[in-house]
């Protein structure tokens, strides 16, 4: 039984839509996912020849312009921001908001949007042009004079992290609460929930929710490569990703935005909307161990899901009418690195105990990549199509059976399922756990 409350304090998801390197539409990134398919091949965003990966998951065939009204407007914006762009318009329409129906006071965003792009090149030419030998250091007034050549305002200012939410706001007319928060990896799961906080205390009617990163460029391949955290797989990149495999060693990058339209039910149903799924529960946690590494028993991953599960009102060691699991599918963070994927298998059994083997758990990762701070609103629309769908993704590349890895990864092929309840995990560096539970909608 879930926790009894109003339709005002009911939230519900009304509009989806994302923008991955395997498409950017609901519907052929859903088929893709089923047909087990890889977005990944060879960089071109930069030269990656010297680098130790080569290869990650970009956004291919996307114009920004196809989903805006006035493309003047985002001239200048990054990538990060025209992937929400994207998103977000696919939301907004399957939400039937493209013709208002809303307080924009009473409608606000809540992203965990990452930075922009470096302008990477004219940077490094500023430095090498401020470069003085003989004292070993960079002349400060010779770096500002090229500087102001090269490189422009409006470019630094993309950068920033909130700039996907001033876009936002603009292009939809949202003038209610307005947050972003980076927290690594769980950024989007934790806006989601927040979001939903927010709905359910009153503050809001209506928050457009959802994250949006890319790091396809030198610094960001470089940093993950020191941290030892990327695959250096050498062959065929689309076997690269192999969450829970025996043999995995890292993540693959990859890059889009996923957005959700989120809405009291007692807002959808004024409006005439329909919802998509409910949001039931939402868990978030700090491992306090270490800046990078998982507190190694999944205590703190284990704390996010009992706290969203408790949110929801369901007892994860109990069984619902049918004798199932009180959860259907999980989408698991599974990143492909040998820590994450054997925590995170520790964190689930911690908190479904004997029940954690019969629940189907799989990383869409294995597929796409990983979209860093947007990677868990893809995951929960994953979830959610996953309900709609009855069939959950695969865990692709998982050939090789990891001994001290017994759960149910959903290994190469889609499967049928009944999934009523979905549970979402994503974790960031620094011991950032966020979990959410959704579940199919009933009146």
């Amino acid at each position: 039984m879930t926790v009894e409350r109003n339709d005002n304090e009911r939230v519900v998801i009304t509009g989806m839509g994302w923008v991955t390197p395997l498409g950017c539409d609901l519907d052929t990134v859903w088929k893709r996912l089923m047909a087990a398919d890889s977005g990944m091949a060879p960089i071109t965003r930069f030269d990656a020849a010297t680098f130790p990966t080569t290869f990650a998951a970009e956004v291919r065939d996307f114009d920004v312009n196809d989903f805006v009204d006035d493309p003047a407007v985002h001239a200048d914006a990054g990538l990060n921001v025209q992937f929400a762009l994207g998103a977000a318009r696919q939301a907004w329409t399957q939400a039937g908001l493209a013709a208002g129906g809303f307080d924009p006071l009473r409608a606000g965003l809540y992203l965990g949007a990452g930075e922009g792009v470096l302008d990477f090149a004219n940077y490094a030419g500023s430095n090498i042009a401020g470069w003085d030998a003989e004292t070993r250091r960079v002349d400060g007034v010779r770096w500002v004079e090229e500087a102001l050549k090269t490189m422009t305002a409006m470019r630094e200012i993309e950068q920033e992290p909130n700039m996907p939410l001033a876009h936002l706001g603009r292009e939809f007319g949202l003038r209610g609460p307005a947050y972003n928060c980076l927290t690594a990896c769980a950024a989007s799961t934790q806006a989601i929930g927040e979001a939903t906080d927010i709905l359910r205390r009153g503050d809001a009617d209506l928050m457009l929710s959802g994250g949006t990163h890319t790091m396809i460029h030198p610094l960001g391949v470089t940093g993950f490569n020191r941290l030892t955290a990327l695959s250096q797989h050498d062959g065929d990149p689309t076997e690269a990703s192999k969450p829970f495999d025996r043999t995995r060693g890292g993540f693959v990058m990859g890059e889009g935005s996923g957005m959700v339209v989120l809405e009291t039910l007692a807002h959808a149903r004024n409006r005439g909307a329909t919802p998509i799924v409910e949001v039931l529960g939402y868990g978030s946690s700090c491992d306090a161990y270490r800046i990078t590494d998982i507190q190694p028993d999944g205590r703190g991953a284990a704390a996010a899901m009992e706290q969203a599960l408790g949110e929801a009102g369901l007892a994860p060691t109990g069984t619902d009418a049918e004798g199932r699991p009180c959860v259907h599918y999980i989408s698991a963070h599974g990143t492909g690195t040998k820590e994450n994927d054997s925590i995170e298998t520790r964190a689930v059994k911690r908190v479904f105990g004997e029940l954690a083997p019969s629940i189907p758990m799989s990383s869409i990762k294995s597929m796409m990549g990983h979209l860093i701070a947007a990677a868990g609103a893809v995951e929960l629309i994953t979830s959610a199509m996953a309900i709609k769908h009855g069939m959950v993704p695969p865990t692709r590349n998982l050939h090789h059976p990891d001994p001290d890895l017994d759960l149910d990864y959903v290994p190469n092929e889609a499967r049928a399922a009944k999934v009523d309840v979905a549970l979402s995990n994503n974790f960031g560096f620094g011991g950032q756990n966020d979990t959410l539970v959704i579940s199919r909608f009933e009146d």
